[in-house]
């Protein structure tokens, strides 16, 4: 069973110094994704890597996913926005790769997979590269080509809008494509970045998948991977604040015929044919565009802060607070829309309803000032929304932004300021709160968002099909796997880990399924991470999960209300209980065979079930299961 899961998993998780050097001692190629806790791993390559295993098939082939925070040899890694690659052979740094550019890391793949294997067939020397970030690092001749297509990231002002465009096969393969460029250009829109690819259908399907429920899915995925598209990244045209809807006007209706009668100059209207094949892709809104940036250009960010040194300032978080009463006026949306107008990315987000403890507490330095007694009332007189902000100069930008703490005074001084727009009549609080210092930010974003852990389990009926889809799930969502184990769940075991649902009707039932094949038990770590894991799994009820969170895992791997494919802790004492359970003393080995497979004489033999009694029992699980999915977010 250790072989079989050494194969399935396509990377493996490095978190801790200790780990780091177990990895450097493995022999042949590691390829390591290098990244930051709080954004995670980049997910756009995973199917370019999986690809490429699959292609080569060669066991000195390596891929991992290393924590750049924990690990003390990458200290110099931390704090970078755009995806790093490092290349290993015999424990030393090979290569560097910056930015996600996919043929130019599939070449250096092979390129670098070549050259190991020589060494260790030829006994020659391995070619050591400085592990350091320097721009500006001496590179000899060879190197410089390789450097030159990936190292220069885009960069626009952070006061700028932009989003995705794509001229999508029909057009490219009409010749259209060059064509359709000089029209963007001359309509006054500015091309930041330019690239040509062909998607796979595994990169069609991501990219589209808030379209997975509509009837057309499998025939665009088909199109979009059927041949290559052009991908834009298109800047505001002059006098525009937001280049979306600007974007959306030019290229017209989606429908070719509503575009040939009411936007016949658009471009859908000049070079689409059907709905499917109508020339052209624009983002639909703000939010869509980020996540569009991110899948094709993960190296994309905005221009940084220099510092007086000249080095460039690394991207930061900061804590925003949308206080209770501009919340009641349902402002809320308008603040979140100022907020990406303004370069800032929300990394977490969070609604809580906070007690005069809890206020006290993050408010310590205040609690003998005048103002006191009306900011606990504020406070506390309904929910808090909480955001870490991320994005260069975050602190600093963001202060500017709200304007000054004293209502009056940013009115007078600052009538644009956040504050000022915002304020609430006879409030004399103001109704945003910014973190005043980088150490400060970091306090207030772990009081909000406190580092969890989280106990996973991807059931049986997951197993076989679903694992590596929802492992790479599980790491591009930013969590860590802290602890990780394969194993079937004895009766015995099964009854103990859902002791809490042993008087309810579909209990028994419940246990029989959880012991008819191994599960993967994970510890996960992140911010918030209870509640992170529940919503990525979305609702108990495949079917409700569907209507409600179409992305979830259960959404998408789930068949029924017994086989959800994934089980999450609904509290932070629950996690811990649980954790404890199986990966604490309780879990005795002895329950385990030395292949790590249960004693067949203690698993529960399998029954079938008539449609009445699973009807019955899925009511019932579905109305337990939905009061531990939709508790509250305490603290």
């Amino acid at each position: 069973m250790a072989g079989k899961k050494k194969e399935a998993s396509l990377q493996a998780s490095v978190t801790n110094q200790e780990q780091w050097e177990e990895m450097l001692a493995t022999k042949g190629l590691t390829v390591v994704d290098v990244y930051q806790q709080w954004c995670g791993p980049c997910r756009a390559v995973v199917s370019l890597l999986r690809k490429i295993k699959n292609e080569l098939g060669d066991d000195l082939l390596h891929f991992a996913t290393a924590e750049a925070d924990n690990i003390d040899a990458l200290e110099k890694y931390r704090g970078k926005c755009e995806p790093t690659f490092l290349f290993y052979g015999g424990g030393e740094l090979v290569a560097v790769l910056r930015g996600a550019n996919a043929p130019l890391l599939q070449r250096m793949i092979v390129e670098e997979l070549a050259k190991e294997k020589s060494v260790l067939e030829q006994g020659g020397e391995r070619k050591v590269k400085d592990d350091g970030l320097v721009d500006g690092e001496k590179k000899d001749e060879e190197e410089t080509p390789q450097q030159s297509e990936n190292e220069e990231s885009i960069i626009v002002p952070a006061s700028k809008s932009y989003t995705v465009a794509i001229i999508k096969p029909d057009a490219v393969a009409h010749g259209k494509a060059n064509e359709i460029i000089m029209k963007i250009q001359d309509a006054g829109f500015e091309i930041l970045a330019h690239e040509e690819r062909t998607l796979t259908e595994v990169e069609a399907q991501d990219f589209y998948q808030h379209k997975a429920e509509e009837a057309c899915f499998e025939d665009l995925v088909q199109f979009m991977s059927s041949g290559p598209s052009h991908v834009l990244v298109i800047s505001q045209i002059e006098g525009s604040a937001n280049v979306v809807p600007a974007w959306r006007e030019f290229i017209g209706p989606a429908d070719i015929e509503e575009a040939r009668r009411n936007k016949p100059e658009s471009l859908r209207a000049q070079y689409g044919t059907q709905t499917l094949f109508n020339a052209v892709h624009g983002s639909e809104n703000s939010d869509q565009a980020s996540r569009e940036l991110a899948f094709f250009f993960p190296n994309f960010r905005t221009a940084s802060v220099t510092e007086q040194d000249g080095e460039e300032a690394h991207v930061e978080r900061t804590l925003a607070l949308i206080r209770p009463d501009v919340a009641r006026e349902n402002r809320g949306g308008e603040i979140l829309a100022q907020i990406h107008k303004s370069g800032f990315i929300v990394a977490l987000q969070r609604e809580v309803m906070l007690t005069e403890e809890q206020v006290r507490q993050f408010y310590f330095q205040h609690v003998e000032e005048d103002y006191f007694p009306a900011l606990l009332q504020s406070m506390t007189s309904g929910p808090v929304l909480a955001l870490a902000l991320a994005r260069t100069g975050a602190v600093h930008h963001w202060k500017n932004i709200i304007g000054p703490s004293d209502v009056n005074k940013a009115r007078e001084e600052s009538p644009e300021c956040l504050r000022a727009q915002f304020a609430v009549e006879n409030e004399p609080i103001n109704q945003l709160h910014g973190s005043e210092s980088h150490a400060e930010a970091e306090r207030e974003i772990n009081f909000f968002f406190p580092k969890q852990q989280t106990l996973a389990v991807i059931k049986p009926d997951a197993m076989e099909e679903y694992r590596e889809k929802i492992l790479d799930e599980i790491r591009g969502s930013g969590f860590s796997v802290t602890q990780l184990k394969e194993m079937v769940l004895s009766r015995e075991m099964a009854e103990e880990f859902y002791k809490e649902h042993r008087e309810k009707p579909f209990f028994n039932q419940l246990v029989e399924f959880m012991c008819r094949g191994p599960c993967m038990m994970l510890v996960l770590t992140k911010e918030n991470a209870v509640e992170e894991w529940r919503a990525t799994m979305g609702p108990a009820d495949p079917d409700q999960a569907k209507a409600t969170s179409p992305n979830s895992l259960r959404a998408r791997f789930a068949s029924d209300i017994l086989h959800n494919s994934v089980h999450g802790s609904s509290s932070e004492q629950h996690a811990e209980e649980k954790i404890r359970f199986i990966f604490g003393d309780i879990c005795s080995e002895a329950e385990l065979t030395s292949d790590g497979e249960t004693d067949t004489t203690i698993l529960a033999k399998e029954q079938d079930y008539s449609a009445d009694e699973n009807t019955g029992m899925a009511r019932s699980l579905t109305e337990e299961l939905s009061d531990d999915h939709n508790e509250g977010m305490s603290k």
